[in-house]
C-alpha cells in the first residue's frame, strides 16, 4: 500500500475532550455514585431533582434544539428560547447552532456514509457515540452555512459564543447549589451531575442509533428510521422516528393522541399560553396516503410467489387508487366545511348542504378504508 492509500484509510484524530467527558461521567455514574449511596445514602430530594433536571435537559434538546431550531416546526417566545439554550448547555451536547447544523446534514443525507455525520449504516456504535470521539468533520463548522436562519437568532448566537461557560455553570453550578441547599454537595454532584448527564446523553443518543435499527416503518422504507413506542418513552417522543424522517417539519412525532410524545404536548401547551406560534402540521391526507402506500408495497411483495400475482396486484392497485381518490375528496370537503364555519357571511343553507355532502363523502371514505383493509388482509 502506497503512502497516499495509507493516508486515505487513516482514521481521523481522536477528540480527547469528548472521550474524557463520556468516560469520566460514566465512571462516576456507575461506580462512584453507587459506592457513595451505599455508604452515605441518598434522600428523596436527590431523586426528585434528578428527574427534574433530566427532564429539563432532554426537553431542551427535543423541543428546542430539534423541533424548534433544527426543523423550524414552530416559533417560540424569547423566554422559552432562553430556557432551551440553558437546558441545552446543561445537557452538554454542544451549542444549538452546532447541533442543528449536524442534524440538518443528517436529514439531507440520511444513511449516506460519506455525508451523514451519524449514519446508522455505519453501525450502532458509530451512530450512537463513535461519530463524536473522532474528528470526522474537519471543515464542516467554518461558517455554518446551512444554519443562516439561526445565525439571526440572538439567543442562539449568545449561547454559541458563551457555550463553554454556560455548560460549566449549568453542569457544576446547579448540582453544587442544590448540594448547598440540601447539605450534600458531593451527593448532588454525583446524582444531578454525573448520573443525570449519562442518562441525558445516552437516551438522546438512542435517537441516532436505536431509532434507526429497532422498530417498524409504517410511513417509508427509503431510509433506516424506525417508529418505536418504547424508545418514544426514553426519548420524550422522538422514538416515532420513521414518521419524523418523512415529515420532518411537523411539530409532532407521535401524531395520535395515545402516542407518548411529551415534546408535542409541551409545544402545544406553550402555544395555548402564547409562548409558541405557527405550529406546523402535516396534512392528514399526506400521512394516510404514506401509510397506505407502504401497506400496498408490502402486500405486493408478499404476493410475488403466487401464480395469480398479476390479477391480485391489479386488484390491490384498484382498491388503492379508489382509497386515495376518496381520501382526497373527503379531506377537501372537510377543509371547505371548516372554512365555512369561520365565515359569518356564509348562508346557513349553503353550510347545511355542504355538511350533508361531507357526511356522505365521509361514509364513502370509511367504507373504502374497510374495503382496502379487507383486500390487503386477504394477502397479508
Amino acid at each position: 500500500m502506497n503512502s497516499v492509500d495509507k493516508q486515505s484509510t487513516k482514521k481521523p484524530p481522536l477528540i480527547w475532550l469528548n472521550i474524557f467527558v463520556f468516560s469520566f461521567s460514566m465512571l462516576l455514574a456507575v461506580v462512584a455514585a453507587p459506592v457513595y449511596g451505599y455508604f452515605f445514602g441518598y434522600g428523596m430530594e436527590h431523586w426528585i431533582w434528578l428527574a427534574i433536571c433530566f427532564t429539563f435537559c432532554n426537553l431542551s434538546i427535543t423541543t428546542g434544539y430539534h423541533r424548534l431550531w433544527s426543523h423550524k416546526a414552530f416559533e417560540a417566545h424569547s423566554s422559552l428560547r432562553f430556557m432551551f439554550a440553558l437546558g441545552g448547555a446543561f445537557a452538554l451536547q454542544n451549542s444549538a447552532l452546532h447541533w442543528s447544523s449536524d442534524h440538518r446534514v443528517h436529514h439531507k443525507h440520511v444513511d449516506n456514509n460519506d455525508k451523514d455525520p451519524y449514519s446508522a449504516k455505519r453501525g450502532f456504535w458509530y451512530s450512537h457515540i463513535g461519530w463524536m470521539i473522532r474528528n470526522y468533520s474537519t471543515s464542516m463548522y467554518e461558517n455554518y452555512e446551512n444554519c443562516r436562519d439561526l445565525k439571526k437568532d440572538k439567543i442562539v448566537m449568545w449561547q454559541h459564543k458563551h457555550y463553554v461557560l454556560l455548560a460549566l455553570l449549568m453542569n457544576f453550578g446547579v448540582p453544587i447549589a442544590l448540594g448547598v441547599i440540601y447539605g450534600d454537595v458531593l451527593g448532588m454532584l454525583l446524582i444531578v451531575g454525573a448520573v443525570r448527564l449519562v442518562l441525558n446523553h445516552h437516551t438522546t443518543f438512542f435517537i441516532n442509533s436505536l431509532a434507526h435499527i429497532w422498530g417498524s416503518q409504517p410511513f417509508t422504507d427509503k431510509n433506516t428510521a424506525r417508529d418505536n413506542g418504547v424508545l418514544a418513552v426514553l426519548t420524550f417522543g422522538e422514538g416515532y422516528h420513521n414518521f419524523h424522517h418523512i415529515f420532518e417539519n411537523d411539530y409532532r412525532n407521535g401524531i395520535y393522541w395515545w402516542q407518548y410524545d411529551p415534546t408535542k404536548w409541551l409545544i402545544k401547551s406553550a402555544s395555548l399560553m402564547g409562548l409558541a406560534s405557527k405550529l406546523k402540521k402535516t396534512p392528514q391526507a399526506r400521512i394516510e396516503k404514506a401509510e397506505a402506500s407502504m401497506l400496498l408495497k408490502r402486500t405486493q411483495q408478499k404476493i410475488m410467489h403466487r401464480a395469480d400475482k398479476q390479477q391480485i396486484a391489479e386488484k390491490l392497485q384498484q382498491e388503492f387508487d379508489a382509497l386515495v381518490s376518496n381520501m382526497n375528496e373527503y379531506y377537501e370537503v372537510k377543509k371547505q366545511l371548516l372554512e365555512s364555519k369561520r365565515e359569518d357571511v356564509v348562508k346557513k343553507y349553503e353550510h347545511s348542504v355542504l355538511k350533508v355532502r361531507y357526511q356522505q363523502i365521509k361514509m364513502n371514505f370509511e367504507q373504502q378504508k374497510k374495503n382496502w383493509a379487507m383486500t390487503v388482509e386477504q394477502y397479508a
